[in-house]
Formats: structure tokens, C-alpha cells, sequence
């Protein structure tokens, strides 16, 4: 769920102010105090591991919460709570998983195996409304207790004792495992989350913690604009964290953050336009891949955009070129398809999914013109406006306007209008179908096709424009049930279900995302996830 074009004078200034720090880096050969500042573009919303969906949320879950295991900075499974790797049934059905024994909340209560069943429990109970309850089916009774017809209490996980935990599965899950290391599958504490109600997660008073890092000064989702991570005394491996505290502040003007890098203020912040190509040559840039696509969703609930024509129409006509390489310049790029390039590979000849898929992305403006016509035709439509909705960030709202003037521009009788929001109010807005398109990101919760397959079924939550296809419901099922153990099968089923959106223009793909930063090259440590939770600051320092 990140340009700005600069006159000659803060230019200048900016350049200036560039080498003044560089020289105060230098001379700078004191141990430092282990604390660091960073910008953020967005406000936290829930922070109930269980409803978070953003990425700041995920990213500051996975550092004051854990969970059975982190990812390495090679994205490979590591024992956190568990002390060891799962043992595996033969069938792959079952899995036992042994915790660590000196675990503790930061209130003092041991991390037990119940926490860790309650937290699941709570993800698939319909009452919580999680939005990624989806990800714990082929657990047994999953999908049951998530459509209501069983209770949470039958979910495939129970507590042997007070550190071993049980899995049963209904079927294989061949990526089960990354799973285990994200945070909805993170526990609670019943007894807390109770004893707090629906405020829990609402602020840092209504948590507690049993991360390398603690949450302070968070006020409240959507308004407060600074908190901080500071060092978690509890913490089993508390020895391995360096940084004391993290100060997150939010600034969505991409001019000001940079500014207060060069002042020395900040450590870490985000780039892109012309600033992200301005500092492509500094020490402190550091582009960042990342499996997400950014892409247009279409309101295709009794709406003009049911037209697959129309559909075709707007997604033929987006200027990609033009928005990776002059708007983003972040090392962002034009996509193929849905499923990001170099993310997932095939079984068999280890090719790349996006290579393989129908391409889903092209431009061809006389086609556009020819296809859009014809929609109008069709719907009885001479003259239509329609709302573009986005969320607050200054690198959004440039791409929002530039997708306004490709199609006012190139699609005769159109009217577009750009409603931006913040990222709480957009997704709201999204669950509820108030958009006409819907400017929106995903980023992989795991390296598989069905992370971004699992988007478009008729009845995931995600599927915000209403998209509906039979077929391809089928193909996403059978890649999770009668194909599971089938490495070869499963993937064909992606790569036909990817084509059947390509064909029905289901979404249109605007680019595969990258993140370009500058960073304090004293900062050292921190390990990127291009799935998942993005940053991991357990073992991050400054020297």
C-alpha cells in the first residue's frame, strides 16, 4: 500500500545542504546514540494483528509482536518463538512446532501455546471480519468456521501443552510454512485483548508486546503523525538488538523529508520523480525491490465499467512509460501481468510466471478509441463521468492525475474525478464499492501466484471492483485442492487463471513496484522483504 519537481534555488539549496552533511558524517567519529528517525508516508490504522492489512501496520507488527518464525534477509524461514524448525508429517498434513521457554509478553505473562490458538482462533471468527482469515484455509475446519458454520474453536490448531502446538491440515499447503512468519498467524493474549475490548490495538496503552521492540506515543488509527519503537526489555533474544529507539514520522511531502535527511534529522526516508533520479548517484540511495503490483480496479457492479470494452478501453490508453520512468523513477517498472516479475518460477524449467502468462499490459491508443466507442454504444452512454479514487501520498496523487488526463485526453465524452482520501478512508471506501476505479496496490503476503490469484475469487474480500468469473474461481480452487500436491498442475491453473483476467480485462496493472530510499549510510543491518512484512529492524544499528 510511495516527484516532485524542484526549482533552480532549492536545487541549490539541496546540494548544498548535501555536502554540509557529508562533511558532518565525517567528522562525526563518536559512537552513536542507537537512534534513528524515518519517514513515513502514511498513518498506522489497526494495529490488531488480526485486521492489519497496510504495510506500515504489517511492518511495525512484525517488529513489536512475533510470531513462530522470522525471514532472513534471504527470505529464509528462522526459528523466533519456535525453537526449531516444524516436524512434518509424511503426508504433510500434520505439523508440530515446539516454543522456546523463556518467552514473555512485555506485561510479564509467559508466551504460551494457547496464545498462539487463540490468535489463530480469533483471525478465522467471522465476528472479527480479518481480512486475511483466507490466508489460514486448508488448516482443518478453516473455511467453515470463516463462512460461519463451525465455531473458531475447530480450527486445525490446539496447544499439546504449555509450548508445543499442533497443526492439522485439511489438505497440503505448499507455502505453509512462510505463513507462519506474518502477522495475522502471530498470537495474543486472551486475557488482555479481552480485558480491553474493541479497543484493543487502538493505541499503544491497548497492546502489549513480546517483539524486539515496544510501541510508544501512538495516539490513535489515522491521526497521529508520530510514534516510536523503542527497545523491548522482555524480549528472549533482547541481546541481539542494537537500535534503543526508531522514531516513525509521518510526511507526505517528499521535498520536506529529504530536506531534513540533509539536515541531519531524519535517517531513512522514501524518494521517486526527480528527486529519486536527482540522488540515483549518492551514497545514501538504496533502491529496494518489491513483489507488488499497483493496478486499477474497475467497479463492475451494474456500472459502466461492467463494459469489458470500456475496461480494455482505460487500460489500453494508461501511458506506463511515462509513469514509471518520469513520474515514480524509483526503479519501479512497467508490468506483464497481476503476478510480479521475479517472484514466482515454475517447477519444471524454472521460468518466470510473468514470462510465461498472456501479456495484461500494453498500449494502444487507436484501439482504445475504436473499443470505447463501441462501450458507449453498448451502454447507451454518450458523455460519463466517473471517480478515481486514491489514497494521500504525494506520489499517488501525480499518478492519479496522470491516469485522469491519459483518459480525458485519449477517450472522447470522459470526465474523470480524482477523490483522494487517506489510506484508512480509501480502503474503507474500496470494501464498500464507492469508487468507479480504485487506484490500488497489493504486495505479496508470500512468494506464490495465489497470493495475487486469491485477490480476484468472487468472494475475497480484496475483490473490492466485484469482479466475477466461474472459470476462474475453479482454477484458483483447484490449484488449492485436487492440484495441490501437484507442483505442475498447480502452476499450469495459475498461469490459465492469470490469462482468463488478461482476457476479461479484470484489472488493469499500472506497475511492479520498487522503493528507492536515501539512508543514513551509517544505518546498517536492517534486512528488506520483497514479500511479506517489508522491514525487519531487530538486528538494524548504527556504527
Amino acid at each position: 500500500m510511495k516527484k516532485i519537481l524542484w526549482g533552480s534555488v532549492g536545487l541549490v539549496f539541496l546540494l548544498a545542504g548535501c555536502q554540509s552533511n557529508t562533511t558532518k558524517k565525517e567528522e562525526t567519529n563518536k559512537t552513536p546514540e542507537q537512534k534513528v528517525t524515518m519517514a513515513v508516508n502514511q498513518e498506522l490504522s489497526s494495529l490488531d494483528s488480526t485486521l492489519a492489512t497496510d504495510t506500515y501496520c504489517i511492518t511495525v507488527l512484525n517488529n513489536v509482536m512475533e510470531g513462530l518464525y522470522r525471514l532472513d534477509e534471504n527470505n529464509q524461514l528462522v526459528p523466533a518463538s519456535a525453537k526449531d524448525v516444524p516436524t512434518v508429517s509424511d503426508d504433510k498434513l500434520t505439523y508440530t512446532i515446539n516454543l522456546r521457554d523463556d518467552l514473555k509478553w512485555s506485561n510479564g505473562d509467559k508466551v504460551t501455546a494457547d496464545d498462539f490458538v487463540y490468535g489463530w482462533q480469533k483471525a478465522v471468527n467471522p465476528d472479527t471480519g480479518s481480512e486475511y482469515s483466507g490466508l489460514f484455509a486448508g488448516i482443518k475446519n478453516a473455511t467453515e468456521i470463516i463462512e460461519g458454520k463451525l465455531p473458531e474453536t475447530d480450527l486445525g490448531i490446539k496447544a499439546v501443552d504449555e509450548t508445543t502446538i499442533e497443526v492439522t491440515m485439511e489438505r497440503p499447503v505448499p507455502y505453509f510454512e512462510s505463513l507462519l512468519a506474518f502477522p495475522t498467524f502471530f498470537p495474543q493474549n486472551k486475557a488482555f485483548v479481552e480485558k480491553e475490548g474493541k479497543q484493543y490495538g487502538a493505541t499503544n496503552e491497548n497492546l502489549i508486546y513480546n517483539g524486539p521492540f515496544v510501541l510508544e506515543d501512538f495516539d490513535g488509527a489515522g491521526t497521529d503523525t508520530e510514534w516510536k519503537l523503542t527497545k523491548n526489555p522482555t524480549y528472549w533474544d533482547k541481546d541481539k538488538v542494537k537500535l534503543d529507539t526508531i522514531v516513525n514520522q509521518v510526511s507526505k511531502e517528499p521535498s520536506t523529508s529529504v530536506r531534513l535527511f540533509e539536515a541531519g534529522e531524519l535517517d531513512d526516508v522514501t524518494l521517486s520523480g526527480e528527486l529519486a533520479k536527482q540522488y540515483q548517484e549518492d551514497e545514501a540511495f538504496t533502491p529496494l525491490p518489491k513483489a507488488g503490483t499497483t493496478y486499477l480496479t474497475f467497479n463492475q457492479s451494474e456500472n459502466f465499467f461492467k463494459n469489458k470494452k470500456a475496461r480494455q478501453a482505460v487500460s489500453l490508453v494508461l501511458d506506463r512509460k511515462n509513469i514509471t520512468e518520469f513520474i515514480l523513477a524509483d526503479g519501479s517498472k512497467e508490468p506483464k501481468g497481476l503476478v510480479p516479475n521475479g517472484m514466482s518460477f515454475s517447477p519444471t524449467d524454472k521460468k518466470d510466471f510473468a514470462d510465461i502468462s498472456k501479456p495484461m499490459v500494453k498500449t494502444d491508443i487507436e484501439e482504445a478509441k475504436k473499443l470505447w466507442e463501441e462501450a458507449k454504444k453498448e451502454t447507451g452512454t454518450k458523455e460519463i463521468t466517473f471517480d478515481l479514487l486514491s489514497y494521500d501520498d504525494e506520489v499517488i496523487k501525480k499518478l492519479a492525475e496522470a491516469i485522469q488526463f491519459d483518459i480525458e485526453d485519449k477517450l472522447s465524452g470522459s470526465k474523470v474525478n480524482v477523490n483522494i482520501v487517506p489510506l484508512t478512508a480509501a480502503i474503507e471506501k474500496g470494501r464498500n464499492a464507492e469508487f468507479d476505479l480504485f487506484l490500488f496496490g497489493w504486495g505479496a503476503d508470500y512468494p506464490d501466484p495465489s497470493s495475487f490469484m486469491e485477490l480476484l475469487t468472487t468472494d475475497s474480500p480484496y475483490n473490492y471492483g466485484k469482479y466475477s468469473n466461474k472459470d476462474f474461481d475453479e482454477l484458483v480452487e483447484k490449484a488449492s485442492t485436487t492440484d495441490v500436491t501437484d507442483d505442475e498442475k498447480r502452476w499450469n491453473d495459475y498461469i490459465e487463471a492469470e490469462n482468463i483476467l488478461t482476457d476479461d480485462a479484470a484489472v488493469s496493472p499500472i506497475f511492479q513496484k520498487a522503493e528507492a530510499k536515501l539512508r543514513n549510510p551509517k544505518l546498517k543491518g536492517i534486512v528488506n522483504h520483497s514479500t511479506g512484512a517489508q522491514f525487519d529492524f531487530k538486528e538494524a544499528y548504527l556504527e
